[in-house]
């Protein structure tokens, strides 16, 4: 039988603020490995923080985070979610180097900030680098450790694990360095993709999706409802295929953390998206000339409305 989901309150699960989240990685951390050094601890620290303040814009020679569908909001929910899976993963006795997991939190964090801009540049923002922005991120992650002296050896295993967050690259073309730095990269790949789907605000953040290809030059969709109304066939057809196939079915893990740390047998990302889904096909694309006034959450649309 399972736990009412009742008895956790959803900040708890799913908390907003940086430092909590950040408590709760640790937590996890210190449950997954015994023998981990300070040293890497502060390294992690270090990595966290550092990216709180490149999305805020206090990062030296950066700009704040302008991307409103891919923020800071999202690389944390992430980090969290890869956290969660990596602890799913041990669990069901998969093996993960203390090394390579907490390099997999690091790519976690930076698997997006190719999406912002420089302080010289003025043109647009940071949504034109969709299409490669995950080699910029790789690019900034090199730079970043090699800065802490990190071996070559680990900033390659890094830059494979944010590889997997691209949709359009096959794992297979992959030459993964090991059997853990693939899983790592499954995992982050995973959460990624998860945590997207499973947001509350979701379905009202694919209206700044939108606004992100449309300057990032991908002219699929050629109105927001051309984007929600492809989203199910997204969900059913790419995504969830991608985690069973390319991703090697890593979700399945959410469920053993839930229950080992909370003590709740539900995985709360898969009722999540499951909710997503079915609110977007039995009220929002029923309502194809008034879809907006079904999309509720967050003030999203009416901050939309005084932009235009």
């Amino acid at each position: 039988m399972n736990t009412p989901t009742v008895l956790v309150d959803h900040n708890i699960l799913f908390p907003q603020e940086p430092s909590i989240i950040f408590d709760e990685v640790l937590k996890i951390i210190e449950i997954i490995y015994t023998n981990y050094s300070d040293k890497e601890i502060e390294i992690l620290k270090d990595a966290f923080w550092d990216t709180v303040r490149l999305f805020k814009g206090q990062y030296p020679n950066y700009k704040a985070c302008n991307t409103k569908y891919h923020d800071l909001g999202h690389t944390l929910a992430v980090y969290l979610s890869t956290a969660r899976l990596m602890h799913g993963a041990i669990i069901s006795g998969e093996k993960i180097k203390q090394e390579v997991g907490i390099l997999g939190l690091i790519a976690a964090l930076f698997h997006d900030v190719g999406l912002i801009q420089t302080v010289d540049d003025n043109d647009g923002t940071g949504a034109k680098y969709t299409i490669g922005h995950e080699e910029r991120s790789i690019n900034f992650m090199k730079s970043y450790l090699r800065k802490k002296r990190y071996d070559t050896d680990s900033i390659e295993y890094t830059s494979q694990i944010i590889a997997c967050t691209m949709m359009n690259l096959r794992l297979s073309e992959i030459s993964f360095k090991s059997k853990d730095v693939e899983l790592m990269g499954k995992i982050v790949g995973t959460a990624d993709l998860y945590t997207q789907l499973a947001d509350r605000v979701y379905l009202e953040k694919l209206l700044y999706l939108y606004r992100e290809f449309k300057e990032g030059g991908i002219d699929t969709f050629k109105t927001e409802f051309d984007l929600l109304q492809s989203t199910e066939s997204f969900y059913k057809n790419v995504a969830f295929k991608r985690f069973d196939n390319d991703l090697g079915q890593v979700y399945k893990f959410m469920k053993l953390h839930f229950k080992s740390r909370w003590g709740i047998d539900n995985d709360y990302y898969m009722e999540g998206i499951k909710k997503n889904i079915e609110y977007l096909t039995n009220v929002v694309l029923k309502y194809q000339d008034d879809y907006r006034k079904m999309l509720r959450r967050a003030g999203i649309v009416s901050n939309l409305d005084k932009s235009k």
